[in-house]
């Protein structure tokens, strides 16, 4: 209990707002994520298949762990930040709430470095650490909940009373041994309404979620071509998709981020973004969480924007999209183009 509780209070002094700690045994919902995984719902993200056998047991990131401690950043929009739709009125184009100044991890994990360095240290000689965002082979969100840090929704979120689901899950794996937590009962009830407002379909069921669907992922992991008959769908969104976070009732009432760098999203204009080259994209978002969609996938995303929004006076961006070096935007530019009744010659639209 005293080696919990010291755990617990450094944990908030480096500005985590939330902490739990549970065991680290193999994930409860292994088969469910292999299962996931053999029908094909993680679409392109294939190192997660690549991984498979480290994601389903801790001990394999580092053996002989013993307990997993789980922490909470959050990101939650603040109660005077305008939301249209669904998402941040973020100029043209919508971004995900958690993309903000900085890159989470560069935020995050110093953080946990420390925290892993302080329990190595309170809990006495011999123990080790090892810390884990979202870029490690650790199922964050099922040790996080097995911990009692929040409960899975039907979304597919963790959630919490007080931060809803606009948080980010921090992992520290230890072979100390401090009290566990409770586990947090499950508290969306008969509520669907993440389910009933995804723009595309992507549930399959209360807590599946098809990943091929999702716009999270068709904006910022899916590499290549977007499916067609999904880009209507897509709407404004150009970085993530935030609908089934804004339509929560636990997300109502959360509390709004502490931390400047998670502030707001930024304002993007496609037309802009559209004018980037390689050189000039690197410079603007090298260090945000929008570089994991690459030039490739955010122009291509921008110019799909455009097309859903059929706006002829973006015509100009669009026809020098027409010749970009990367097949996928001039593809979606094409699509765009088309879309708004354009003409590709240079005539005009």
């Amino acid at each position: 209990m005293a080696l919990a509780g010291a755990v617990k209070g450094e944990a908030e002094r480096l500005g985590f707002d939330a902490v739990a700690i549970g065991p680290a045994t193999p994930a409860p919902h292994g088969a469910a994520f292999e299962r996931w995984l053999d029908d094909g719902c993680a679409g392109t993200m294939e190192y997660l298949a690549r991984t498979r056998r480290e994601r389903l047991d801790p001990a394999r990131l580092l053996p002989g762990a013993r307990a997993v401690v789980a922490v909470a950043l959050s990101y939650g929009p603040s109660a005077s930040e305008p939301r249209e739709d669904g998402g941040p009125a973020s100029g043209g184009m919508r971004v995900a709430q958690y993309a903000g100044d900085r890159d989470y991890h560069d935020v995050i994990r110093p953080r946990l470095e420390t925290l892993a360095r302080f329990i190595e240290s309170a809990a006495g000689a011999g123990v080790t650490s090892r810390t884990a965002i979202d870029t490690s082979a650790v199922l964050e969100r099922d040790l996080a909940a097995r911990a009692g840090l929040g409960w899975v929704g039907k979304n597919t979120n963790l959630l919490t009373p007080a931060l809803g689901s606009w948080f980010f899950i921090g992992i520290v794996l230890t072979t100390a041994e401090p009290a566990f937590d409770d586990e947090t009962a499950d508290r969306c009830g008969t509520c669907t309404a993440c389910l009933d407002a995804c723009p595309t379909a992507a549930f399959t069921a209360p807590y599946v979620l098809d990943a091929r669907r999702c716009i999270s992922y068709l904006t910022i992991e899916h590499r290549g071509d977007v499916d067609e008959a999904l880009r209507p769908l897509m709407g404004a969104w150009g970085f993530g998709c935030d609908v089934c976070q804004d339509v929560c009732p636990w997300n109502r009432k959360a509390a709004s981020t502490r931390e400047p760098a998670f502030a707001s999203p930024p304002r993007l204009e496609p037309e802009d973004l559209l004018g980037l080259d390689e050189a000039a994209f690197r410079a603007r978002f090298r260090h945000t969480a929008l570089w994991r969609a690459r030039r490739s996938g955010l122009l291509r995303n921008a110019a799909i924007v455009l097309g859903n929004r059929g706006d002829v006076a973006a015509a100009p961006a669009l026809r020098r999209a027409l010749d970009d070096t990367d097949p996928v935007v001039r593809n979606a530019a094409a699509w765009a183009f088309d879309r708004m009744g354009g003409s590709r010659g240079t005539g005009g639209a």
